[in-house]
């Protein structure tokens, strides 16, 4: 390794499951060191999930105790999350060292980071495990990876608005991908004002679908700008009645629903016959209550997602470079103030992502201002 690269760095720890307790800031954590097929990146900024939160309380559940404490990998036999453990997904900053069977080459490119962890079975999903959670992640000074996950990006974005992209726009486009969304439809998204639901919008409207959004209270004129056709409250009391008036009459062909909670039933009321569901979070609540008749009757489809492939991944990187996405920056932290970053991102009183960027490339003036040289 390179004299220049320290031989320890910051770092925030999950020590376990719990609240914000769990999560130490270290500074004397060591610097890992890439092994074979792996790169080493200097993080430039990581940004907030809901996962990562979900993570560190334990908050998943199993099949079995939707209220058991547990891991994202709630299927698996054997959990990959082992304690402590660096999280942080949304990684992007520059290679600084390389592993064995790695080109020197690569030493200096600026990186965004395709955290997922794909089994051995081409495209598919069944059994992923992603960085952040399987092994250490972006929530630190440096990160090993594999080569193949840290993609070259040549793009006039800052490293803080690059990093709001991976998880949500991943997820958000194999959310269209699974439900076959294809040009003119109209695509009815809950919990739009957040990372995924923003991303939504947006991939929405580069395969041409026409996307209606419901926001809380005070986000409906940013959320339209990001490219809505209508914006519904979420506090509306009969949401058929607002989502008619919002589309003119029009039928909802799919719905991409981050929310669940009470209102599942009637999203699928409001979906048109033979129409699709699909789903990747459920910040509103996890137990829903379905009426079967209007599923069998309606013949609906429902999907469930989580991540994307690795041509998924592809397709987010051509849509920066063609300028078909953008990012919306809701506010960077120094990685020391990671809880209190966690804490805001929890109130969800902003619209777009948070990120977090380490301490020493920090600063109020310039954060999220550091762009490719």
């Amino acid at each position: 390794m390179p004299a220049e690269i320290p031989t320890t760095m910051s770092a925030f720890l999950l020590t376990g499951h719990g609240g914000p307790e769990t999560l130490e800031y270290r500074r004397d954590w060591p610097v890992p060191v890439p092994a074979a097929g792996e790169v080493l990146i200097e993080v430039a900024a990581c940004g907030i999930n809901n996962t990562d939160i979900w993570v560190r309380e334990g908050a998943y559940g199993t099949d079995e105790d939707a209220g058991a404490v547990a891991s994202w990998r709630r299927w698996a036999t054997e959990s990959t999350l082992t304690f402590p453990r660096i999280q942080g997904a949304d990684t992007v900053g520059r290679i600084v060292a390389s592993g064995p069977g790695i080109a020197e080459s690569r030493i200096g490119q600026r990186v965004i980071v395709d955290f997922s962890i794909y089994n051995s079975d081409g495209d598919s999903l069944a059994d992923i495990d992603y960085i952040g959670h399987g092994r250490d992640g972006g929530f630190a000074e440096y990160v090993a990876v594999p080569a193949e996950n840290a993609h070259a990006i040549d793009t006039e974005w800052t490293d803080a608005e690059l990093a709001t992209i991976c998880c949500a726009y991943l997820t958000g486009e194999q959310m269209l991908v699974r439900a076959a969304v294809s040009a003119g439809e109209r695509v009815l998204i809950t919990g739009a004002s957040g990372g995924v639901g923003s991303g939504l919008i947006q991939l929405c409207r580069a395969r041409g679908a026409i996307p209606y959004a419901i926001v809380g209270a005070g986000k409906e004129a940013a959320v339209k700008a990001v490219g809505a056709e209508a914006v519904i409250r979420s506090d509306v009391t009969d949401l058929a009645e607002a989502v008619t008036d919002a589309t003119g009459g029009q039928a909802i062909d799919i719905v991409a629903d981050l929310v669940g909670g009470r209102r599942f039933n009637e999203l699928l009321r409001i979906l048109r016959p033979e129409g699709r569901y699909t789903t990747a979070g459920a910040i509103g609540g996890a137990l829903v209550e379905l009426d079967l008749r209007t599923l069998y009757l309606k013949q609906l489809q429902l999907h469930g997602s989580s991540q994307g492939t690795r041509g998924d991944f592809q397709t987010i990187l051509g849509y920066i470079r063609t300028g078909k996405i953008r990012p919306l920056l809701a506010g960077s932290y120094p990685l020391s103030r990671l809880r209190e970053a966690q804490d805001d991102f929890k109130a969800k009183c902003f619209v777009g992502k948070l990120v977090v960027i380490p301490d020493a490339k920090f600063s109020d003036s310039s954060a999220g201002d550091h762009r490719d040289d």
